[in-house]
């Protein structure tokens, strides 16, 4: 049983734990016990030490053991009239993004233009509503994908299956692959990029990526499957999951992404749209893991937006 205490300061509140939360990230815990808040302002309150584990300053990232005690500072939590339900043609679309589902996970063929979740000007992400669709079920997100990222994301239907799949995904036992348009033609037909990555908090919070000696290991690999004029169609597989990773990995190899706005390149991006691209070329294609013995292996096609855009480029050696 949870339990839920006041301080001596009005509104601030102490929460225990409960041992079924043991592994589950602070981000993620605050998320649930603050429903209605943005993520951007969750975040907010964890730089800023206002939340803290057992009397320390929390990371976004730290993660929960059973009978940790939580603070959470008062903060206004949205009423449920505040930003009104969701439009039908938005929960129409969800639900017909489904492509698999049992008693464990759910998977989304997620649209582009659909966050994994709300905050950030964002009202309703994927997982706001498919429990909007889906009232009274249990659903968390497994994985995230960026708002422009089309494909495979996973969300679990219980606490159990969430756990185990959150821990192969921390250890690297999971395959995912995407597809994404690079600029240039790559000398090889295969190549890695294993450099580390830190995010950095710029003026006004957005966020970007760089490549740091002091960042977090990461580590993708490239197989270019087919060429264009001035562009090249690759399979990316992750074996980390860093925010941001194959843009700035790809921008790092030199072969920036196509319609990438924040590490792109401009010309190349002003070329693309004239091809018909309206958005980051960036599509998770598969999620694949192993779990009680069993293989899981979830796919989508690429994107019909971004597969009209390959039917009307190029071929040779020059796009002109």
């Amino acid at each position: 049983m949870m339990k839920d205490d006041k301080e001596s300061i009005a509104g601030v509140r102490q929460v225990s734990v409960p041992d079924d939360r043991e592994g589950q990230r602070i981000d993620n815990f605050l998320s649930g016990q603050l429903k209605g808040v943005p993520k951007s302002l969750i975040y907010r309150l964890l730089r800023t030490g206002q939340v803290r584990i057992n009397g320390r300053r929390a990371k976004p990232d730290a993660r929960l053991c059973g009978g940790d005690s939580v603070r959470i500072p008062p903060v206004r939590v949205a009423e449920p009239g505040d930003v009104g339900a969701p439009a039908p043609a938005q929960l129409r679309r969800i639900v017909q993004s489904i492509i698999f589902e049992d008693r464990d996970f759910l998977v989304l063929d997620k649209p582009a233009g659909i966050a994994s979740h709300g905050g950030s000007g964002v009202a309703f992400g994927a997982i706001e509503l498919l429990r909007a669709a889906r009232p009274g079920e249990t659903l968390e997100l497994a994985h995230r994908l960026d708002r422009d990222t089309s494909g495979v994301l996973v969300l679990a239907r219980r606490r159990a299956a969430l756990i185990a799949l959150q821990e192969l995904i921390r250890d690297g036992h999971i395959i995912k692959q995407y597809l994404a348009l690079l600029h240039g033609r790559p000398k090889r037909a295969k190549f890695d990029v294993n450099v580390a990555l830190r995010k950095f908090d710029l003026q006004g919070g957005e966020r970007m990526v760089r490549v740091s000696d002091d960042g977090k290991p990461a580590l993708s690999a490239f197989k270019i499957i087919n060429n264009y004029a001035q562009a090249s169609l690759a399979e990316v597989t992750l074996y980390t999951g860093r925010t941001h990773q194959i843009r700035v990995h790809a921008q790092h190899a030199g072969y920036p992404l196509a319609g990438d706005e924040k590490y792109g390149l401009r010309d190349f991006n002003k070329l693309m749209r004239e091809f018909g691209l309206r958005r980051l070329f960036l599509h998770a294609a598969r999620f694949e893991f192993e779990l009680n013995g069993k293989t899981w292996s979830f796919s989508a096609p690429l994107a019909p937006d971004l597969a009209a855009v390959l039917d009307r480029l190029p071929t040779g050696k020059s796009a002109r």
